[in-house]
């Protein structure tokens, strides 16, 4: 094989297929027709003149080949953005382009400052990604993008994490609910309520399963559910409470869907951190976006969460100094 007769094109197409894990999805990634993609990657087998991939039942997996090949397709794909971030850098920071990854939770705040940073900076491309800690955490490991937004750390990593904002989580209920208007809850009153939950992973529910723990009161999980917006419309219909951040139920509590439960030790306060592999070297874009960030973050912080989250805060370390910590 002479490397020197592979194209750009057809290293793309192999890593797409490589990490989607399949042609039908790599070829709509890809914005290609499925024959065309197929039709490639024979191609490229060919000229290997080894197989790339081998199916078993349904799914495919990659060769000793394949894998080479694809390791390849990464190492070249990163040195040609940076190249391009290279030339952008000459230009200055007005240049060049931010991909960023971000937990669903972090999206009420994080996207008020990356629209404001491309107004201001309207020759860099912008792009963002909103998942769930196990879909960022895969982004993060293949390296996929500049900056990472996480409540939890991961641990024994190596990479840069640098707290980025406080994240309180407080307990919602229905307006109906009997503790609705009680002041200064017990958190042992609230054993037998029916919670819905975070999928497990969650640093959410991880949070708020410790501090329960702590005080050895059980949880009771009525549902475990997916996503921040579909679990605030279950609470709202009267299905159980939640434990979420703050931040996502601004609108719900401002409008009366929701209510915010009294109960003694929350907020719990956690934070979310910008998280980045340890040596990666920042293009000039990202460097002045994660600048952006702290710079601004208090800008995207709604007003009501600042009046109101340092008195909850300090009540809620006094009720229960030992379960609070994150």
């Amino acid at each position: 094989m002479n490397p020197r007769h592979l194209t750009l094109h057809q290293l793309r197409i192999f890593r797409a297929v490589a990490e989607q894990g399949s042609f039908a999805r790599a070829a709509e990634a890809l914005h290609l027709a499925s024959p065309t993609l197929s039709l490639q990657v024979k191609q490229l087998s060919e000229m290997v003149g080894q197989p790339l991939f081998e199916q078993i039942g349904r799914r495919i997996y990659l060769t000793a080949a394949g894998r080479a090949l694809a390791e390849a397709a990464v190492d070249v794909d990163d040195r040609l953005r940076r190249l391009a971030e290279d030339m952008a850098a000459l230009q200055g920071v007005e240049k060049g382009s931010v991909r960023l990854a971000i937990l669903t939770t972090v999206k009420y705040v994080v996207p008020k400052l990356l629209g404001s940073f491309a107004a201001a900076h309207p020759g860099i491309e912008v792009a963002m990604v909103v998942g769930n800690r196990d879909t960022l955490l895969q982004r993060l490991g293949a390296n996929r993008d500049d900056l990472y937004i996480l409540g939890q750390p991961p641990q024994d990593w190596d990479v840069v994490c640098e707290p980025f904002a406080d994240n309180p989580l407080v307990v919602v209920a229905p307006p109906s609910h009997p503790l609705a208007r009680e002041r200064a809850i017990d958190p042992r009153r609230l054993a037998g309520e029916p919670f819905i939950l975070r999928e497990p992973g969650s640093g959410t529910r991880a949070t708020m399963q410790r501090f329960f723990d702590a005080l050895g009161v059980p949880l009771r999980a009525r549902l475990e559910v997916g996503s921040n917006e579909a679990i605030k419309q279950t609470v709202a219909g009267g299905l159980g409470l939640a434990v979420l951040s703050a931040h996502t139920v601004v609108a719900e509590l401002a409008l009366g869907e929701l209510v915010q439960l009294d109960v003694q030790g929350f907020p719990l306060l956690r934070q979310w951190h910008v998280v980045y592999p340890r040596g990666k070297r920042l293009s000039p874009a990202a460097a002045a976006f994660k600048d952006w960030l702290y710079a601004h973050r208090d800008q995207a912080v709604a007003p009501a969460l600042r009046r109101s989250a340092p008195a909850r805060r300090a009540r809620g370390r006094s009720a229960a100094p030992a379960s609070n910590a994150p």
